[in-house]
């Protein structure tokens, strides 16, 4: 376990690896907590600074603030699951969090706003309305219609190296909401894909 474990803090963070010294704030961690599970499900290592040194924890302290941030700033509620690891004389708790069968799933933020994230990199990145609408429709039965405005679209993303919502709007003088829906519905049938740069959203045909 403790040679798992040091393999992951050389890994460094990724879009599935983050490291908290200590969870100051419930609200923080849920957000870090749904853009796992949001995304490719991950794991928190808490008691490890950023740059992988071991700090340890407070373990009744640290096992409160997890239970508050995923039962009252997560919704849906989310699971997760906890190993402490003793390494160097001090403790360390492994928190997994598996891709969610309900996404998709919000923090509640300082606003008391429920938002949506995902995981980018080694950040939480604020999820666009196209992602948030692709995740619900993904759970329901849905049929595709490709028209004539649809078949350019595609024709038009595939052409690029990567296409966000304003060119599209801008290349078919369309609104977003319009161009928003149909992405969703190429995106829910695996006709395009959605890639978060810099925080902004960009797609790309399959």
């Amino acid at each position: 376990m403790i040679n798992e474990l040091k393999q992951l803090i050389m890994q460094g963070e990724g879009v599935q690896l983050d490291f908290k010294q200590v969870i100051q704030d419930p609200r923080k961690i849920a957000k870090s907590m749904v853009s796992f599970a949001n995304t490719l499900g991950g794991i928190l290592l808490i008691g490890v600074r950023d740059n992988g040194s071991i700090s340890g924890i407070n373990f009744e302290e640290e096992i409160h603030m997890l239970e508050l941030a995923a039962s009252f700033y997560c919704k849906p509620e989310l699971k997760y699951e906890v190993k402490p690891i003793q390494i160097d004389g001090k403790i360390i708790l492994k928190v997994k969090i598996l891709k969610g069968d309900h996404q998709p799933y919000y923090a509640k933020g300082a606003d008391e706003k429920w938002w949506v994230y995902v995981r980018v990199n080694d950040n939480c990145i604020l999820a666009s309305k196209t992602t948030v609408d692709f995740m619900h429709r993904r759970n329901k039965p849905a049929k595709l219609t490709i028209g004539k405005l649809e078949q350019e679209i595609i024709k038009f993303i595939s052409e690029r190296e990567k296409t966000n919502i304003l060119d599209i709007c801008s290349r078919f003088n369309l609104g977003k909401r319009r161009v928003s829906r149909i992405l969703v519905i190429l995106m829910s049938f695996q006709i395009i894909r959605s890639h978060t740069f810099e925080k902004t959203e960009f797609y790309t045909a399959i």
